[in-house]
């Protein structure tokens, strides 16, 4: 039994076919506008999304930090849940890029509403930043792959047009949240300003995620890029890996989802889970009781198995293609019988 990795989905590796593809993908010079297979990548989001274009990124922290440079200058905040993951994760780039604050609310499982949000925004005071953009993450990492559908969107898209604030979507695993909701990328794309995907987590692409917006935005974005020093060259390599993903690997997301909520459904019967953060898309978040989570991950690496604790006692699972029937089954057997 090779190990089973459920750290994250960025663990996944790059198929035989996707290598195959990316091996033969057609290169120029990206900063140039010269690599073709880039070109194709970025056309093929921009039109998923109904936007008018796209700019490819070695990171969702990249697109991020980019779509906040663009909607923001100095003296500005920015509106997001306590959990997102531009908050948490992304080391405060929205201060060291953007010279932005970050005005931080407790939502409901990483979600918040237009209620949280009007009462966030700034009065236009000297002594206070100004409210400029809300950032959505869907799903949401650290609330257990929570996620928004439209009708929860509209709302918040027709406050923050009213009061002339920008929205961005953190969309880093949006697929798995259209899988479940059976919702379009076309009417996700219409409620943002804004979209970031990531391509190598759950599509299984090895590097890369994409920025979404009008073409003025993205040319302004491209022009950050280059100064954080995200020009690549002949990047058609690794951007074949990302357009084949979008073209064969979006619909098999299901079967991670599915996984997770099997795994959930069984975590929820054993003695030494406290309690399972209701389970969305592809991440379980758990509680221990009676067992340390050092101790934990020691039972699971006895058994072939890898994971990570996010904060005391709690645990994350992450479900991802690379996850076979075999280990599925082996996951099966060994949660009823792991302090046996």
């Amino acid at each position: 039994m090779e190990i089973i990795n459920l750290v994250s989905d960025t663990v996944t590796k790059p198929s035989k076919e996707m290598r195959q593809f990316m091996a033969s993908a057609e290169v120029g010079d990206d900063v140039f506008g010269q690599d073709p297979t880039v070109n194709a990548l970025q056309e093929k989001a921009a039109k998923m999304f109904g936007k008018e274009a796209a700019l490819y990124c070695t990171s969702g922290t990249l697109t991020n930090q980019l779509a906040i440079k663009c909607h923001t200058q100095a003296l500005d905040e920015l509106i997001c849940d306590y959990s997102s993951h531009v908050y948490q994760y992304e080391t405060a780039g929205y201060s060291y890029h953007s010279r932005v604050g970050v005005q931080l609310l407790n939502g409901k499982h990483g979600k918040i509403t237009v209620d949280d949000i009007q009462a966030a925004v700034r009065p236009d005071f000297d002594w206070l930043p100004n409210s400029r953009l809300v950032v959505l993450e869907n799903s949401c990492n650290k609330a257990g792959g929570s996620f928004y559908t439209l009708d929860e969107i509209r709302p918040i898209r027709q406050f923050t047009q009213k009061q002339g604030l920008s929205l961005h979507l953190d969309g880093a695993r949006l697929f798995n949240v259209l899988v479940e909701t059976g919702e379009s990328t076309e009417a996700v794309g219409q409620e943002f300003d804004s979209i970031s995907i990531c391509l190598s987590k759950g599509l299984g692409a090895p590097v890369g995620s994409l920025v979404i917006g009008d073409a003025t935005f993205i040319k302004r974005a491209k022009k950050f890029r280059k100064v954080m020093g995200g020009g690549m060259r002949q990047a058609g390599i690794i951007a074949a890996g990302g357009l084949y993903a979008l073209e064969n690997n979006i619909d098999r997301l299901k079967i991670d989802n599915d996984r997770a909520k099997a795994i959930g459904d069984l975590l929820e019967k054993q003695s030494y889970v406290k309690s399972v953060a209701p389970v969305h898309t592809n991440i379980l978040v758990f509680d221990l009781e009676g067992i340390t989570s050092e101790a934990f991950i020691k039972k699971l690496d006895e058994n072939k198995i890898q994971a990570i604790q996010i904060s005391g006692e709690t645990m994350r699972f992450v479900l991802h293609m690379d996850i076979t029937d075999e280990m599925m089954n082996h996951l099966l057997k060994v949660i009823p019988n792991l302090l046996k």
